[in-house]
């Protein structure tokens, strides 16, 4: 199931690759997104644990591991989700349906295996610093 886990944790990188050394703490971070910081530090943690950013305790803030150009969204998607999952589910095949209605389970779940591996492929070829140089461009948003 998709949650607002990977926005947060990409929200989370991008900022880390905007500010200066030290300058993304989890409070930084927890006013950017609108969250409380110990949201922040579990996902930090998840995105920590799989490499894309090393953490300092206090003041330190924390910092990216590698170049943001190095970081594709897929990566931190798998930081976010390490085991695989269905991000779209399929109700159970029922075994006194007709035989049709027994055969649109399976089906479905063919379908949807092919648009989330459609997903990731797509979120591989995105890379955190083209996310970043976007969110630069973007306008302001209006109040």
């Amino acid at each position: 199931m998709i949650a607002t886990r990977f926005s947060v944790g990409l929200h989370i990188l991008i900022i880390v690759a905007s500010d200066p050394p030290g300058g993304a703490t989890s409070l930084r971070l927890a006013a950017s997104i609108g969250t409380n910081p110990v949201v922040v530090r579990r996902i930090a943690g998840q995105l920590s644990r799989a490499g894309l950013i090393s953490v300092q305790r206090g003041p330190g803030g924390a910092s990216l591991t590698r170049s943001a150009e190095a970081i594709s969204l897929r990566d931190v998607w798998r930081a976010i989700h390490p085991a695989p999952e269905a991000m779209l589910r399929v109700h159970r095949a029922n075994a006194k349906a007709e035989p049709l209605g027994q055969r649109i389970p399976p089906l479905l779940r063919q379908r949807f295996d092919a648009a989330e591996a459609s997903m990731l492929n797509d979120l591989g070829r995105t890379s955190l610093a083209e996310l970043l140089a976007q969110a630069q461009e973007m306008p302001q948003a209006a109040d």
